[in-house]
């Protein structure tokens, strides 16, 4: 299972990364592998506010629905279309072409509410 360096994970099993004033979102691979293969994914509107903690996006594979919540507050400023329309890059490319939305933090981010690779790493591992 593949964890990247110097992004952040939820223990929801979402992750993120931030590029200037814009965060990307995706579910990491662990997520993915659980999920099986994925054959749906509805992901939230650009220009929606989405809040941390809530969810934001629906992901549905042949063995189950699941939301995705958004790790942070802000507005959806960009969704990665190719997904609509080939979900299972969700399953082949988590951490590349299969992010899900890009947004703007509605406030600074608190790195230290969110959990490093080794952090992501240990907690899958329960």
């Amino acid at each position: 299972m593949k964890i990247v360096p110097n992004i952040h994970y939820t223990k929801s099993h979402e992750w993120f990364s931030s590029e200037g004033e814009t965060v990307t979102v995706g579910i990491t691979d662990h997520a993915q592998e659980e999920l099986t293969d994925i054959v749906y994914v509805e992901p939230p509107g650009v220009g929606s506010e989405v809040k941390a903690g809530v969810a934001a996006a629906i992901v549905e594979s042949v063995k189950a629905a699941s939301d995705i919540y958004s790790p942070l507050s802000g507005t959806v400023t960009e969704i990665n279309g190719e997904i609509v329309s080939n979900p299972a890059l969700l399953n082949t490319d988590p951490f590349g072409t299969g992010w899900i939305y890009k947004m703007k933090p509605s406030s600074p981010v608190d790195y230290g509410n969110f959990l490093t690779d080794e952090g992501y790493r240990s907690h899958i591992a329960r």
